[in-house]
């Protein structure tokens, strides 16, 4: 019974790093924008997140400057994207190289590195119940607040108006613009929104989930995270299940280990990215579900003066 608690509490710690940053991807590709970069500003998030916590000591801080260092590389990425109409899927390649290979440099004096002792997280009264306590109520807020964060998309994508605006742009960008909204400024929003998501997931990872920093600790997350927002048919609470799952079978691999099952540890490491594409494998079977769901612009540049 304790094993499984604590199974659960690791595969929604590790969920909540996908279903941030997926959730952040979501809203990109809501409004017909595609950020392949998610690897690249998670890692300078991270890096960005851990520094800040080493210098002043307050892992808010290192959050909210793993927040801006995402926003800012979605910053770039959107004035080429939107602005200057670059490629939007060698743009976010070339974004998330550059990531890598920045964090990779600018990280080196932080290796060794030690973060300050974090207090342990707990709901009171509920922590202290057997098996659920452990299992649900002894996590990080973060976690918690991805849940909230699933409820305030679904309720602001489908039941306000800004957020049929904002999927009126990914579904038409031409209707949208004949109608009078600035589709580029939207587009830019939208961009800057899942940048700051996306790096409030790496800076979770070097902050938190992993208190260390070493070179591409993201370690796929992005490309998951990315892989996700397909999955879930671009729905945020699927989105949240799917997270589950790839943390859980994320978890399972160091949970196996535990028990001391023989097996490669390659194998297991490999685990969450044969997930990932047996996925995807099958839900390409069904082209036509994904094209129902998928917004219609995504990818597409638009020109407002065609």
């Amino acid at each position: 019974m304790e094993q499984s608690a604590l199974l659960l509490a690791s595969s929604l710690n590790a969920g909540t790093v996908l279903a941030i940053a997926a959730l952040g991807l979501l809203i990109n590709e809501k409004a017909g924008v595609v950020n392949l970069g998610a690897e690249g500003m998670m890692l300078c998030a991270a890096l960005a997140g851990f520094a800040t916590v080493v210098a002043t000591g307050s892992q808010t801080l290192g959050l909210l400057a793993g927040m801006l260092a995402g926003l800012l590389l979605a910053a770039l990425f959107g004035l080429l994207v939107i602005w200057l109409n670059t490629n939007q899927y060698a743009t976010g390649l070339a974004l998330s190289l550059f990531g890598a290979g920045f964090s990779a440099f600018a990280g080196t004096g932080y290796v060794q590195a030690k973060l300050p002792e974090q207090g342990p997280f707990a709901v009171p009264l509920l922590s202290d119940l057997p098996w659920v306590g452990p299992a649900l109520f002894r996590h990080h807020p973060l976690v918690y607040g991805a849940l909230a964060l699933v409820l305030l998309l679904v309720w602001w994508l489908y039941r306000t108006r800004s957020g049929l605006i904002l999927r009126s742009v990914g579904e038409s960008p031409e209707s949208a613009h004949a109608l009078g909204y600035p589709v580029r400024r939207i587009r830019l929003g939208a961009v800057l929104a899942g940048g700051a998501l996306c790096g409030l997931a790496g800076a979770y990872v070097s902050t938190y989930y992993t208190p260390l920093w070493v070179e591409g600790m993201i370690a796929g997350k992005g490309w998951i995270a990315l892989a996700l927002t397909t999955f879930a048919t671009w729905r945020p609470a699927r989105i949240l299940l799917g997270a589950y799952l790839f943390g859980a079978v994320t978890m399972v691999q160091f949970h196996l280990q535990g028990q001391g099952i023989n097996l490669p540890s390659q194998f297991l490491t490999m685990l969450p990215y044969l997930a990932t594409i047996l996925v995807l494998v099958l839900i390409s079977r069904n082209p036509q579900w994904i094209r129902i769901n998928m917004p219609a612009s995504l990818g597409k540049p638009f020109y407002p003066g065609a």
